[in-house]
């Protein structure tokens, strides 16, 4: 086992260590909006220990038997709000990777952008579907078809800004970092895949800023 290897199973380990503790933690304090439940697990996996601050500081206090004063300031809501969006793309993007592998693939004889169609869709698919969970139950007179096209308007610059900055970093891997790059039933796939879905993060939380701030969607 190489250097890579080892620190690839170290960063999954740290990260799957990092979603137990926060889903333990929302069991036992289940968050206010529902779909919150499964956002900061699903971070904890490709952030550790920073989703873990972030939970404790900004998530926790929004838990419905804890009743704790919201001071946050809009940096704070905004990154809660890019927690939101980035869990939609990363389970997405997950369920896509083996449908793209097992399935052999390729879109024009290229099997990374076959994961980039497959993976764009289930993560705009499963974003929309988090957002219409958050709108929802909150906008109920807008009923489900309003609530859908609230979460169009509110995901569709988040998700696509995410997706830049994922696909940014897979196509460094395949192009640059790797002679031979790592495929899904590789540990070190799955390493990259962390590192793709926290720059996703990085250059979402830009545009959930811009859009929170014009009032396209809530601050969480």
């Amino acid at each position: 086992m190489d250097t890579l290897q080892i620190v690839a199973w170290l960063a999954l380990a740290i990260g799957l260590l990092s979603s137990l503790i926060i889903l333990i933690d929302v069991i036992r304090h289940p968050q206010m909006m529902t779909i919150m439940n499964v956002v900061w697990p699903i971070n904890g996996w490709f952030m550790g220990p920073v989703a873990l601050w972030t939970y404790f500081k900004w998530g926790r206090i929004k838990a419905k038997d804890l009743n704790k004063d919201d001071n946050r300031k809009r940096p704070a809501k905004t990154f809660v709000s890019t927690t939101h969006c980035s869990a939609g793309c990363t389970l997405g993007d997950a369920i896509g990777v083996p449908i793209v592998f097992f399935a052999g693939m390729a879109i024009l004889g290229s099997k990374l952008l076959a994961h980039y169609t497959v993976e764009f869709i289930a993560a705009y698919a499963f974003g929309l579907l988090f957002q219409v969970l958050a709108i929802y139950p909150m906008n109920k007179d807008k009923g489900i078809f309003g609530s859908f096209k609230s979460a169009v308007k509110a995901d569709t610059w988040s998700l696509i800004a995410f997706e830049v900055g994922m696909f940014g970093w897979m196509a460094i891997v395949h192009f640059i970092l790797f002679t031979h790059p790592p495929k899904p039933n590789e540990i070190t796939y799955w390493f990259m895949m962390q590192i793709a879905m926290i720059l996703g993060f990085i250059t979402s939380y830009p545009a959930n800023w811009w859009l929170v701030k014009k009032g396209i969607k809530d601050a969480m």
